[in-house]
């Protein structure tokens, strides 16, 4: 209805985001606050995708892969990405195959045993043990031991300051890599070559987020820790009722415990900031820093950072943030 002065960019040209006009072969793509040009491409776990014309073309790779993070004080993200936390003081099933209603035998399996670590009631995971048919492998006590022999699995074992890492291979099945920092943080990756079914607190891998809360019994639980206490190994273990909150109960920590997490909202992760959601993670920092009160609160502390940097690294995003005053590496 009325003349404003600006500028405006000719027909068949559009404005990108440094202003300039430029034709829609050149315009750029965004994805998490950056801009990529004509024909770069950025990578998930499942597509490859190419800038053209301002869109991204997303092409599905042919062996599509999803990690399952067990870390800190029973915090779990599932295969499909929710996200969700428990006190529970028993062996619990991670993930296994087999899991429909008329198929009892699973070809892999692997079990949490939860421990109370906090004076709070908050519990975290003080073994892991993998079931391969008659091979098993137990990560405990900042080692593992291997037993059994398997000839339908091929493994390997690799060894770094910080981690353990396993690569198995069942053959027609699964390609898994297990990641375990010798602590508290666990790392299920599977890529899987079978539609057979996954169960357990790391979800069904359906690509559906939705439903990962399905119990034992294969119906969906109202709620977490209906679905949690489904996936006992041991039956005769309590019930988990209620999640703690530690800084309720420890509030002359909580001040301390969101400095020190404070590196992840600092400068330091900035350039993963895009990249990766920094709340869920420094959230379970604060948390895991107030509840672990009976000894390695700093060990906790550096735990929950070193699941945000693992997930920028899972970007391409390499942050440097150890230094020998703050969570030196060993």
């Amino acid at each position: 209805t009325k003349c404003e002065s600006g500028c405006v960019c000719a027909d068949g040209l559009y404005e990108n985001l440094d202003g300039r006009c430029v034709p829609a072969e050149e315009c750029p793509c965004e994805y998490g606050g950056l801009a990529y040009g004509k024909g770069e491409q950025i990578q998930t776990e499942c597509e490859i995708c190419t800038c053209t014309k301002g869109k991204w073309k997303c092409v599905q790779k042919s062996k599509c892969s999803s990690t399952c993070s067990l870390y800190g004080e029973g915090h779990i993200t599932t295969f499909d990405g929710q996200r969700f936390v428990f006190d529970g003081n028993c062996e619990y099933i991670l993930a296994m195959d087999g899991c429909n209603v008329n198929r009892l035998v699973s070809s892999f399996k692997i079990v949490t045993e939860n421990v109370i670590c906090g004076k709070s009631g908050v519990t975290c995971s003080r073994s892991i043990s993998i079931y391969l048919g008659n091979l098993t492998f137990i990560l405990r006590d900042e080692t593992f031991t291997i037993s059994g022999k398997n000839p339908g699995v091929q493994y390997n074992v690799k060894k770094n300051a910080l981690y353990l890492m396993f690569d198995i291979i069942i053959p027609g099945k699964y390609n898994m890599t297990l990641i375990w920092n010798k602590h508290m943080n666990f790392f299920i990756k599977i890529s899987r070559e079978t539609q057979e079914t996954i169960c357990g607190l790391c979800g069904n891998y359906n690509g559906n987020m939705k439903d990962d809360f399905e119990t034992r019994s294969k119906y969906v639980a109202s709620n977490e820790l209906e679905f949690v206490n489904s996936w006992k190994e041991n039956p005769l273990c309590g019930d988990v009722y209620f999640v703690v909150d530690p800084c309720s109960k420890n509030p002359y920590r909580k001040a301390w415990a969101e400095k020190t997490c404070s590196i992840i909202n600092s400068q330091v992760f900035s350039a993963c900031h895009n990249k990766v959601n920094r709340m869920p993670y420094y959230e379970a920092c604060v948390r895991d820093s107030c509840g672990c009160d009976i000894g390695g609160d700093c060990e906790c502390m550096c735990d929950a950072i070193a699941v945000y940097a693992m997930a920028c690294l899972d970007k391409g995003i390499c942050i440097d943030w150890r230094t020998p005053e703050f969570c030196r590496k060993f």
